[in-house]
């Protein structure tokens, strides 16, 4: 623990001035996982980690209010006794409410002045206005590309002498209920969220390598109550979408089929299942407990295929709503046939061949980026959202985190704003 590491950053610009603690919390249906980091300019050095089981969620959405309060409450003592330190601010991640890609664009005319911060802040507030709607909260937003007279795709226009000057921006919007419920499980354990992400955005992030976010690529992240995804394009979010299906309901599957405990039908699906038919060859016999009995003489035995003949169907129904989804928005041939498989249930057998199949697509699967100070595990995808939490901590702007409070105001108070935004994420 305390070893350096260069931060990979994509679609923002690091923030050379940030410095100070980040904190991120990824609430998922099956696991909550908190990390504490310390930021410096360009480099982050990891303090603490936990990963603790998930009480209380269903589906990326809190059914449980005190069971969801004490799974975080637990994840977040664990990380805190482990990096010796106390958090007030957390940045969550979002995958309850049904996430919705919105886009919209906004339009100044210059008439040959010189673009400066007053016309981006300006340009860009009219942009997230339009962005909102009265039934959704907006949860993050940013520009994807501006157009500076004909020319289209430019980065950052500060600087340059224009005529008129238009911006595409993107955001995410959740339902209010589902996401307040979230918010007050966190804040029953005494944190304030300084930003919330859409957990895909998140995995994103910690996962794909610049050329991917650049080229076009979707990130799948398939968890246990949800599978969510993430267009990127030109080192930008376009598009983010959540199917409430994950691998808990592949393990419901095998309880339900076997008549197994739960807990038995995960351990068999961890230990013996695979996502095709090719994968699992042999003739082995598994042992499967049934429901109310205890021990081994009353187990029932089945072939090693029938747990695939039972989990085969149901990933293809997940990653069947995947690509109707993706197809719905457009982006399933424009981001190109680049997809990136994370998340725990990713892990399972089979499940990238199966992606290939059903997707049509070149299928990797992706493990965030390696954090000196984390444990074993922090290197694999269970970590992914949480990771992409941090980097986003350390590296973007306020005005990214929390699109909520970066409305237009006059000079004097956005500067004071934006010292005040920062000095409460990093405490």
């Amino acid at each position: 623990m305390g070893e350096t590491i260069k931060l990979r950053t994509a679609g923002a610009q690091p923030a050379a001035f940030r410095t100070g603690l980040v904190a991120a919390l990824d609430v998922g249906s099956s696991k909550v996982v908190c990390l504490i980091g310390r930021a410096e300019p360009g480099s982050l050095r990891v303090m603490g980690a936990a990963l603790r089981e998930s009480q209380g969620i269903k589906s990326g959405t809190v059914i449980n209010v005190q069971e969801a309060e004490d799974s975080i409450r637990e994840a977040v003592a664990a990380a805190e006794n482990h990096a010796d330190m106390r958090i007030q601010t957390v940045l969550v991640s979002v995958s309850c409410g049904a996430p919705k890609s919105i886009t919209a664009r906004a339009a100044m005319q210059l008439d040959g002045a010189l673009v400066s911060d007053r016309h981006i802040h300006d340009l860009l507030g009219e942009a997230r206005a339009n962005c909102r709607t009265d039934d959704l909260d907006m949860i993050q937003s940013a520009p994807v590309s501006y157009v500076v007279d004909e020319a289209r795709g430019v980065r950052d226009p500060r600087g340059m002498f224009c005529q008129r000057i238009g911006v595409t921006m993107h955001a995410v919007a959740v339902k209010p209920a589902p996401l307040q419920n979230l918010k007050l499980a966190v804040e029953r354990c005494h944190l304030t969220i300084g930003a919330a992400l859409v957990a895909p955005y998140a995995s994103g992030l910690s996962c794909l390598t610049p050329d991917e976010m650049q080229l076009g690529a979707t990130v799948i992240d398939m968890g246990g109550g949800t599978t969510s995804l993430a267009v990127f394009m030109e080192g930008q979010l376009v598009y983010a979408d959540v199917v409430p299906m994950g691998g808990s309901h592949v393990t419901a599957d095998l309880a339900r089929m076997l008549a197994a405990p739960l807990s038995a039908a995960e351990r068999l699906k961890t230990l013996y299942g695979a996502a095709l038919g090719e994968i699992e060859t042999s003739t082995d016999v598994v042992a499967v407990p049934q429901m109310g009995e205890d021990g081994d003489d009353y187990a029932f035995r089945v072939p090693r295929s029938m747990l695939t003949r039972i989990i085969q169907p149901r990933l293809e129904e997940i990653l069947l709503e995947v690509q109707t989804r993706l197809r719905a928005s457009g982006f399933d041939v424009a981001a190109g046939r680049r997809a990136v498989l994370t998340g725990g249930a990713s892990q399972l057998a089979g499940t990238r061949e199966l992606a290939q199949r059903v997707l049509n697509k070149q299928v990797r699967l992706g493990r965030p980026q390696t954090y000196p100070g984390l444990p074993a595990a922090g290197a694999g995808p269970d970590y992914a959202a949480a990771l992409g939490l941090l980097m986003a901590g350390a590296t973007m702007p306020p005005e990214i985190l929390n699109p909520d409070l970066a409305a237009p105001q006059e000079e004097t108070r956005e500067t004071g704003f934006l010292r005040r935004l920062v000095g409460g994420i990093f405490g």
